[in-house]
Formats: C-alpha cells, structure tokens, sequence
C-alpha cells in the first residue's frame, strides 16, 4: 500500500471486521466464517500482503502463548506424546504414499498434502514444496485441501470432544495430533478450554519440529534441493518464552497478560485465513486431492482418538 494511498469502504470495513474479532465474544470459528463471507462478498483489501501478516501475527501469537505454558508440564506432555507424534506422522505418510498411488494422484501433490496433515498443514506444505521441487499449481491444490479441512475442524472437532465428554488434556492432545495448522490447533483446543490450549499447542509444535527431517527426507525421495528448507523459528522463540516465564517467575501477571493477548490475536489469524478462502479455491482443489486429504484425515482423526480414549 502507498503512501498517498485513501482509505476505501472495504479497507474500513475489512479493518473494523478485523478489531471486531479482537473481542471476547468473537470464537475462532466465527472469525473464520467472518473472514469467508467478506472474501466471498469480495470485501477483502487486495493492497495487503494477507498471507505475509497472517504468517507473522501468527509467529507472534504462537510465542505470546509460550508465557502460559508452565514448563514442568510442557516436558511431561511432551514425554508423554512423543509415541503418538512420532508413529502417527509416519503412519499418515505411509497411508498418504499407498493412497496416492491407489488414486492415481500426481505423486508431488500427494506427497504435499500427506505431509501437511502429518505435521502442520500449510507451513509443512511450504517447506516440503520448494525441497522437491513442486510446481506452484501442485502446492496450490495441497494448500487449498487443507484449508478446507481446517476450516471444517473449527467446528467439528469441539462438537465431538463435547459429544465424547472428553477431558481437556486429552481433547488438546488429540487436535494437536489430528487437526492440520497451528492457527486451526490453538482455535479448536482454545475454544475447549485453557487447559485444552496450552496441552495442544505445547504438542503441535513438538510435531512441526518434524518439519525438518521430514522435508531433508522429502528432498532425497524426490531428487530435489534440501537447500532450500525453510526452518520455522517461531517454535525456539516459543520455547525461550517458556524458560523466561519459568526462571523469571516474578512477572508472572505480565506474563498471563500476554498469554490472554495472544489468545486473542490468534482469533484474528482466523479471521484473516478465513479472508484468503473464496469458492473458487475450494474448487480448484478437485475431487481427488480433497478425497486424498479427506481419507488422511478420517483414518489419522479416528486412529488417535482411539489411542487417547483407550490410553489416556
């Protein structure tokens, strides 16, 4: 946007929606309908770089919520979730390659959207996509699938952790290990609960640590460049927050000030993802790459929840 640059009535209407969600009353799945339905009326400022400062405020907000992680607990959840991380990330690979190949999919792609539902959705699709090398319109399709999904667990998976009755610790440890992005993780689990929150994000990012070895793996099955891995950085930002709030326990009501900010600011993301999904996306991701990530997520959602509900 330049200088000289006048406001316009979607600028103002986009921008007032976007404090709006700034609210307590606004939940993470109503921000994204909010910022679907002004995409969808083509209410959406083209002048900003949405998916630049979505990425950052983001980043941002995932570091603020480390201030509310307690430290003994965030290695206990961690200990404990490491099987489930480790051995769901290689089953949904695995699942992922037979699948593809089952349904006669462009191997890339596939191999983008098992990866996103994997770890973690979008950021893992961006990783892996410039280390094997995957043409814009293949990562196009494993972006817009997952978006899709992410945008149906909002809803979805609150409802069925209410319908089961399940506890925070293990509603949070079954988005962190089911639901694709980071930003659909915290709005799901926050909207569980704060417990629910801090167990889900502490073990989502334990899981997007698999980003590197993963896309390292990527480049040598695909022949591609493992120069070209992107290191999500947020995460050791993310861990400094905690061993500050930890060792430095006298700022503690700081600390739960940011960590309530954060919350909020991550209701926003939503709003802004919501904002980047219009009808064409959704079909322009097809029937065999949504039918991909569709069958990975079913068979990942239902094999952890019935992990957590026999063993945790």
């Amino acid at each position: 946007m330049t200088l000289n640059h006048k406001i316009k009535p979607i600028d103002f209407v986009f921008i007032l929606t976007a404090v709006i969600c700034l609210a307590p009353f606004i939940s993470s799945p109503i921000a994204l309908i909010l910022g679907f339905t002004l995409a969808s009326f083509g209410l959406v400022p083209t002048q900003f770089n949405l998916a630049a400062l979505t990425k950052k405020l983001l980043s941002y907000s995932i570091i603020g919520l480390g201030f509310g992680i307690n430290l003994n607990e965030a290695i206990e959840a961690s200990r404990q979730g490491l099987g489930l991380i480790v051995s769901s990330i290689f089953f949904t690979l695995f699942l992922g390659w037979l699948a593809t190949h089952f349904l006669k999919l462009d191997k890339k792609t596939g191999h983008l959207i098992a990866a996103g539902t994997a770890i973690c959705g979008g950021s893992a699709i961006a990783a892996v996509s410039p280390a094997i090398n995957a043409r814009d319109d293949q990562t196009s399709l494993a972006l817009a699938t997952v978006f899709v999904l992410n945008a149906a667990a909002l809803f979805l998976f609150p409802a069925i952790g209410h319908l089961l009755e399940m506890s925070q610790h293990a509603f949070g440890t079954w988005a962190a290990i089911a639901i694709h992005d980071t930003s659909s993780v915290v709005g799901a689990a926050g909207s569980y609960g704060d417990e629910a929150l801090k167990t889900a994000t502490t073990l989502k990012l334990a899981r997007a640590l698999w980003i590197i070895p993963v896309a390292f793996g990527s480049a040598l099955m695909f022949k591609g460049d493992s120069k070209k891995i992107s290191i999500p950085y947020f995460i050791v930002f993310y861990c400094l927050a905690i061993l500050v709030a930890h060792f430095v326990p006298q700022f503690h009501s700081t600390y739960m000030l940011i960590f309530d900010a954060s919350k909020r600011l991550l209701v926003v993301c939503l709003f802004l993802i919501g904002s980047g999904i219009t009808v064409s996306k959704l079909r322009n991701a097809g029937h065999k790459p949504l039918l991909l990530g569709i069958v990975l997520w079913l068979a990942i959602g239902a094999a952890s929840l019935t992990y957590i509900e026999l063993f945790l």
